[in-house]
């Protein structure tokens, strides 16, 4: 019975070598296909997470699952976890880890190309202005892919204070009157 549930040390280290594999390979397609992998879950997207966790479970646990093993792998992935967000905090760490926020839409200008480069369509983009309220581009002051796989709708009206906008990708086509540094805004509201 003890057999059916622990495993052996060396088992156990092919679990958790097993385990690292499929995580890196995880992050590694997770970067190089982007955040839209991780945006909206179609029902083709929710299989496709399903299989993923499937595959990743039976490379990571082998033939024979053991609770034992189950619990080496959860142990792996938690210290994996801990490991990249002690990596995040790091410069060279952040940027292997984690994608730059890409602006797609510059006032009510949609960006194509960076629609293309972060793997979202015009009809994605359609839904994220209707869930943040917009009936017309023309409200629209930027729209932001951010690197967690959600957009960021900024509408016209108040000033966007620039430094929101640092380092994301295609800022520099958020048109200047869309721009405005927080204390010019204050100085505004002081003299009324």
């Amino acid at each position: 019975m003890v057999r059916l549930l622990w495993i052996s040390p060396q088992e156990a280290l092919s679990v958790v070598i097993a385990t690292t594999g499929m995580y890196v390979a995880m992050v590694l397609m997770v970067r190089l296909l982007g955040p839209r992998i991780l945006a909206r879950l179609s029902s083709f997207d929710m299989a496709a997470v399903i299989a993923f966790g499937a595959v990743i479970g039976r490379a990571a646990l082998g033939d024979t699952p053991r609770f034992g093993g189950g619990l080496v792998a959860l142990g792996t992935l938690v210290a994996l976890q801990v490991v990249a967000g002690r990596l995040r905090r790091v410069r060279w760490g952040d940027r292997a880890l984690m994608r730059h926020a890409v602006l797609l839409m510059a006032g009510s200008v949609v960006v194509e190309e960076n629609l293309h480069r972060s793997h979202i369509t015009a009809s994605d983009l359609q839904t994220a202005l209707r869930e943040a309220g917009v009936r017309r581009p023309s409200e629209v002051a930027a729209v932001v892919f951010e690197p967690t796989g959600k957009f960021s709708v900024m509408r016209r009206g108040a000033p966007i204070d620039p430094m929101l906008l640092s380092g994301v990708v295609g800022a520099a086509l958020v048109p200047a009157r869309f721009l405005g540094a927080p204390e010019a805004e204050a100085r505004g509201m002081q003299a009324d």
